[in-house]
């Protein structure tokens, strides 16, 4: 598979140049978009192949190319014509694949890592003829800063937040006052569902932001340097109950400041969704916290009861109860703590393997091993596995161990099944007696209904018990 990772390491470069070129496939979203044209990274090699290493389809218009044309090679006069631009860094045309394309050199700190191959689309029907040159002057200034390495800026990148906008959802263009040159028909939609009414081009931007934004929510501090086009940053505001994401994409020329370009999108929808998710990640917490606390008060209240038992197997009863409820518990803390429905079931079975070999062997001295690794499970799935490993390390203590000795605990995944392996190397258990006890009942009613896997017991080599259990992981 051509990746531009695996195509950069055929390419004598620097890490910073690397890192540079990384940045710039991140972001040169926005020419594409503004110049109708298909992009091509395009590499010489170690060896002098001339590669194309990533490709940029236009949003705004159809693509040159249906095909994916990542590794593929150029010909012998398009070769030639890269190297050429490589060492002279003169704007050629040639064709690749067919389709006419211009090369541009591709600079950091002065010098040609790359070339930039532009395949424009044409003539674009929907683009009115008066505001063509606008495109065609910021395409101008955004690749002639690729060219002298002022571009990408230091800033976010179109992809790099949720919501950030891009050309077809809006843009602006500003000259070095602040004022608009041209305002596409979707940044005038945004703009005036934030109350900014007429039309802007010939106004200066910020003046009429600011003023909208000031009377009805408070200003972000960088607003208005973003509307203004002096920093690459991003910026959201409110008003009339819409909000706008604002991008900046300042034009330099050799660090003299041109103008910028000013991205913006209506992200109230996804800003509404995004605090209802938070509402509601925030209430299964706190739903998760009370529970965890009221299965600790149980809990409590059967070790009290334990206490003041005066049957043995009465308290012998309460205790399993108060330990099987404290692994519930257990799992609701965990749960309480995260926003994701999966769980890291490592985190739960530490200490559930303390625990219950430490309350289960009062004066004895168990050793416990673990190899292996349990990794995520669903949060459904991870109160059935925890019940089930607490019962298993439960029953290889009070019944396998009762002069002391050592668990080893042995976990694998492969795909979605886990597999988990618990010895000890005890007095080994009766088969006979296996399945009478409410313990190894639970056991197989979760790792059979639950967990949707099977379990068996033997005896281990060399004397103890091993219980093998195998369970489907659901994603």
């Amino acid at each position: 598979m051509a990746l531009l990772t695996n195509i950069l390491s055929e390419v004598p470069i620097s890490a910073t140049d690397n890192e540079w070129i990384h940045r710039l496939v991140g972001d040169w979203q926005v020419i594409s978009d503004l110049a109708f044209a298909d992009l091509l990274l395009v590499f010489v090699t170690k060896d002098g192949r001339t590669i194309v290493a990533a490709h940029c389809r236009p949003a705004t218009a159809s693509t040159h190319f249906d095909d994916d044309v990542v590794g593929t090679e150029g010909d012998s006069d398009f070769s030639r014509q890269t190297c050429l631009v490589m060492s002279d860094g003169q704007v050629r045309q040639t064709s690749f694949l067919g389709t006419v394309v211009q090369l541009y050199p591709i600079r950091n700190r002065g010098g040609i890592l790359a070339v930039l191959a532009l395949a424009p689309f044409g003539h674009i029907d929907r683009v009115p003829n008066q505001v063509t040159s606008d495109y065609e002057t910021i395409t101008h200034d955004l690749i002639r800063m690729v060219g002298s390495g002022e571009f990408p800026l230091d800033g976010p990148s179109t992809g790099s937040h949720h919501g950030t906008p891009r050309v077809a959802d809006g843009f602006v263009h500003v000259d070095a006052d602040g004022a608009v040159q041209y305002a596409s028909p979707n940044a005038l939609s945004n703009f005036h569902h934030l109350g900014v009414s007429g039309s802007l081009v010939g106004r200066v931007l910020v003046e009429s932001v600011t003023a909208v934004a000031e009377q009805n929510s408070e200003v972000d501090e960088a607003l208005p340097g973003v509307i203004m086009g002096k920093v690459a940053s991003l910026s959201e505001i409110e008003s009339h109950g819409t909000i706008v994401s604002l991008r900046s994409i300042p034009l330099t020329d050799h660090g003299t400041r041109l103008g910028a370009i000013i991205l913006c999108r209506d992200v109230t929808e996804i800003r509404r969704r995004e605090k209802a998710l938070m509402t509601k990640d925030a209430i299964i917490r706190e739903i998760n916290h009370r529970v965890k606390n009221n299965l600790q008060t149980v809990s409590g209240l059967l070790r009290l009861q334990a206490r003041r038992a005066k049957n043995d197997d009465t308290k012998q009863a309460l205790e399993d109860a108060q330990q099987r409820v404290s692994t519930i518990a257990l799992v609701h803390q965990i749960l309480s703590q995260t926003i994701d429905d999966h769980v890291k079931f490592d985190d739960v079975f530490s200490p559930i393997l303390r625990l219950a070999s430490d309350s289960s062997a009062p004066g004895r001295e168990i050793h416990t091993h673990m190899d292996g690794q349990f990794g995520t499970l669903n949060s459904n799935q991870t109160t059935f596995f925890a019940i089930a490993a607490n019962e298993l390390i439960t029953n290889a203590v009070k019944h396998g161990l009762p002069d002391g000795g050592n668990i080893w605990v042995h976990v694998s995944r492969a795909d979605d099944f886990l597999q988990l392996d618990i010895e000890d190397d005890g007095i080994g258990t009766d088969p006979a007696a296996i399945g009478t006890g409410l313990g190894t009942k639970i056991i197989r009613s979760l790792v059979a209904g639950e967990l949707h896997g099977t379990i068996h017991w033997g005896a281990r080599e060399g004397g103890g018990t091993t219980v093998h259990v195998t369970a489907h992981i659901d994603k």
